[in-house]
């Protein structure tokens, strides 16, 4: 890739970088060492919704502003991956013997320094153009899966908030090269940020590799194994961006002391000659910034949305046909009494039994899973309109699953304040009852009716039932092909948890080219969530 052109005014920049690095010396924080650090001075913002902001330096109208959203395990180095972008911008070179540092750097990369999603914006008078990053907690931390969601939901909640994040210009992923593959961890955390994004972003998912002293052959095969969706070129080849900050682990300050002059000049001499593989590389991946096509996170939010709305709707419907298919049984057990005691059915002491659905509200084990210790639940439907729910949401007209006011799920897509966010769920069970000649005749609004014509009407009744299951199935089956087209990935962990039951019930009605296109799609989505699956569908069973 081209490096990236700076405007004219070369000589003009040269000055403001010098002036910039004069002042940070001057007003900021330092530890002496090998390299000195300078902490830079920065404004922080939390909003009222939690959310961490913090601004070096000043905005300039009309300068170019790009966004990146970085992801990764914890020890992958990206706080030093931030702070390495901020030195490109800032024209540190190696000869300074400076570091700045906007967030600080741990001498353990496998200490997580970020502890919630935190904006850095970045002004700096020696860039052509501002920077916005969007850091990320460590994924995979001793926190748990649980945790890992909870920045994803916090990522959709910072695209959604008007002083949050509206546009985005790359993503990036980012792994150790001293990784041989990428664990299912790795794999899951990924596509729980990925998922937040529609398919047209595939392009601006850039893989940054850290810690690279060779080619890092292993993970970049591992990558391609894996099937993460990311960049490639024109050739059909990864889109990757090496980097090697070692330089950062000699900040002891006590590390210069113990080398002569001689042993210094040649570590000085080795970490010159990384500065400059490292500064292209920095520029090879802001050209690459500067080419990506901008995500509107507004339309993101609006797709993300969506795919929230037809989740909880495949899990609402799936409830709904069960309770169709008990029915018809009550139905079928009515129809079989009645045939085999027709010459009681004038008595007025028939009495038979049957299986009658009903619905019960029961504990939602939350122990089980942090982010579904509540759900939306109808009042008037007694259904469970989105679970697991939004967890962070107080007003339930801000509900995922609720468009101007009404709830997109449950039968009646009834008013938000028919609706109920509590640590329970309906569940549907069946009990033994015993019903007699007189039900009957109430049940079907008559006072006399011969035998047959009792038949006759169970029969149209079981009919009606069957065509409104048939009519719930067809629903449910072009959910599922909506969000498999809108999605990122193949198939989101939620969808796939109910696709069994769904190409059950495809079957059943024998529509097999569809029986065949479902078990693509969960085959596609397995392969993608690989082990993880098992265990985050066992997280989401209560």
């Amino acid at each position: 890739m081209a490096d990236c052109q700076l405007p004219a005014g070369n000589e003009e920049l040269s000055s403001s970088r010098a002036t910039q690095l004069c002042e940070i010396k001057m007003r900021s924080r330092s530890v002496e060492g090998h390299f000195t650090r300078y902490f830079l001075n920065k404004s922080t913002v939390i909003n009222e919704e939690g959310l961490k902001r913090e601004t070096f330096g000043v905005r300039r109208p009309g300068k170019p502003h790009k966004i990146i959203l970085l992801v990764g395990e914890t020890g992958t180095g990206k706080s030093t991956l931030i702070n390495a972008m901020v030195n490109h911008m800032l024209g540190v070179r190696c000869n300074d013997r400076m570091w700045c540092e906007i967030t600080e750097t741990k001498e353990k990369q496998t200490d997580s320094q970020t502890t919630a999603v935190t904006v850095y914006d970045v002004f700096a008078d020696q860039s052509p153009f501002s920077l916005t990053v969007i850091d990320t907690p460590g994924y995979g931390s001793t926190a748990g899966i649980e945790e890992d969601l909870k920045v994803a939901e916090t990522l959709h909640k910072l695209f959604g908030i008007s002083d949050g994040v509206q546009k985005m210009d790359a993503v990036g992923l980012v792994v150790s090269s001293k990784s041989s593959r990428l664990t299912d961890r790795q794999l899951y955390i990924f596509d729980a940020v990925l998922s937040l994004f529609a398919k047209d972003v595939e392009q601006n998912i850039a893989v940054l590799i850290t810690s690279v002293t060779n080619k890092p052959t292993n993970v970049i095969q591992a990558i391609k194994t894996s099937k993460i969706k990311c960049a490639e070129t024109n050739g059909g080849k990864l889109v990757y961006f090496c980097f090697d900050n070692c330089h950062c682990e000699g900040f002891n300050a006590e590390y210069e002391d113990e080398m002569d002059e001689e042993e210094e000049a040649d570590e000085f001499q080795k970490y010159e000659k990384i500065w400059r593989k490292n500064e292209k590389n920095m520029n090879n991946f802001f050209a690459f910034l500067n080419q990506t096509q901008t995500i509107d996170l507004v339309l993101t939010e609006s797709v993300l949305k969506q795919r929230k709305q037809l989740t909880a709707s495949i899990s609402n419907l799936k409830d709904r046909i069960n309770e169709k298919e008990l029915k018809t049984n009550e139905l079928e057990q009515t129809k079989l009494s009645l045939t085999l005691h027709k010459e009681k059915l004038d008595m007025k002491n028939f009495v038979y039994e049957v299986d009658e659905p009903y619905k019960i509200k029961v504990p939602i084990n939350s122990g089980q899973w942090h982010m579904s210790k509540e759900a939306t639940c109808c009042t008037v439907c007694e259904e469970n309109c989105h679970y697991p729910g939004c967890w962070w949401v107080s007003d339930l007209s801000w509900c995922s699953v609720m468009k101007k006011g009404k709830c997109t799920v449950c039968t009646g897509k009834c008013d938000y304040s028919f609706h109920i966010k509590e640590a329970k769920i309906y569940k549907l069970k069946t009990r033994k009852v015993k019903r007699t000649h007189e039900h009957l005749k109430m049940k079907f609004d008559t006072e006399f009716i011969d035998i047959q014509s009792l038949i006759y009407k169970l029969e149209e009744k079981i009919k009606q039932v069957e065509a409104e299951k048939s009519r719930l199935v067809e629903e449910c089956y072009q959910c599922v092909l909506t969000l498999e087209a809108i999605a990122l990935t193949a198939s989101a962990v939620s969808t796939l948890k109910h696709l069994d039951f769904l190409i059950e019930k495809v079957k059943e009605m024998g529509q097999m080219e569809r029986v065949q296109k479902l078990e693509e799609i969960q085959r596609r989505g397995e392969e993608e969530n690989r082990g993880m699956l098992g265990s985050i569908i066992k997280c989401w069973h209560s």
